[in-house]
């Protein structure tokens, strides 16, 4: 079952993950193996406990049920969203079952990393002790947030250049820089993608796969593009920079006309194409092993 009814997250339009304690429990387990597989390799930096949970919070955002049907009705019948009371009592049970000697037994020089289910003040209380710092029994917790432009343009954000600056600069800057007193945080996903690019509103990243049609040609002019990009990538990078971390998501911009970054064996070529957005000088006479 899904923790999110998303396209990505299991079954597409059925969210009740939660509702089943089986389901559930067999996550629980599915963690342990994950630690005592992986939890003495140097190159882990930690393990995330369930991803994108779709909370009370970002339910009627996300409209699961209308944005992403479920192919089964009868399977989806008692969809609905995560309470983040359960979430929390689920991530305090999941953080002990990693830590445990017995179960999953993941060294405290790992990171167990929670998600915010979209609503990341939630996380103000969470874990804390008596004098309000994290509580003793807890080691190197991390909160995850996932922030997207098409996030924000659902939260009222302005489509224009400076509406995206605006926006990030005000309101997702000083979100990390607050949460990251109570736990480091990392954007766990953020990309370049906005409507303003596709040429269309697309009401919140909504694509053809969802019914939404895109723009038929583009728009702006390849100088317009790369000021867009270029700028909402400025402001984001500034904005992530108050946290620990960030990760980009992904190499093709969805529902955009641009076609998507070309990744030829990078990790043996370390480079990749981008698009003249930003200036760099590749080192074309570095030998390739």
């Amino acid at each position: 079952m899904s923790q999110n009814g998303f396209d990505n997250g299991g079954i597409s339009g059925v969210c009740k993950w939660a509702q089943l304690p089986d389901e559930v429990e067999f996550v629980l387990s599915v963690l342990e193996r994950l630690a005592k597989r992986y939890g003495h390799r140097q190159a882990l930096m930690g393990i995330e406990i369930i991803n994108e949970p779709n909370t009370t919070t970002s339910w009627p955002m996300m409209n699961v049920t209308e944005r992403y049907k479920a192919v089964d009705p009868e399977l989806a019948e008692g969809t609905g969203p995560i309470a983040f009371d359960w979430l929390k009592d689920f991530y305090v049970t999941a953080y002990h079952r990693l830590r445990d000697a017995d179960k999953g037994a993941l060294p405290t020089d790992k990171a167990v990393v929670f998600h915010d289910g979209f609503d990341i003040e939630q996380w103000k209380g969470f874990m804390r002790g008596s004098d309000g710092r994290l509580a003793p029994e807890f080691e190197n917790v991390v909160l995850d947030t996932h922030q997207y432009l098409m996030t924000a343009e659902m939260m009222g954000c302005p489509q224009t250049v400076e509406g995206y600056d605006d926006f990030v600069r005000n309101t997702y800057a000083p979100m990390i820089a607050e949460m990251s007193e109570y736990f480091p945080v990392i954007v766990g996903e953020w990309c370049l993608f906005n409507s303003v690019g596709c040429g269309v509103d697309t009401h919140g990243g909504q694509s053809v796969l969802n019914g939404e049609e895109g723009a038929q040609a583009e728009t702006l002019t390849a100088e317009q593009k790369r000021s867009l990009y270029q700028g909402v990538a400025e402001s984001q990078l500034a904005a992530w920079s108050k946290g620990s971390g960030f990760y980009y998501w992904n190499y093709k911009l969805l529902t955009d006309t641009m076609v998507g970054v070309a990744v030829t064996d990078a990790a043996l070529h370390e480079k990749t194409a981008d698009f003249d957005f930003f200036d760099y000088e590749a080192d074309e006479t570095k030998p390739v092993d």
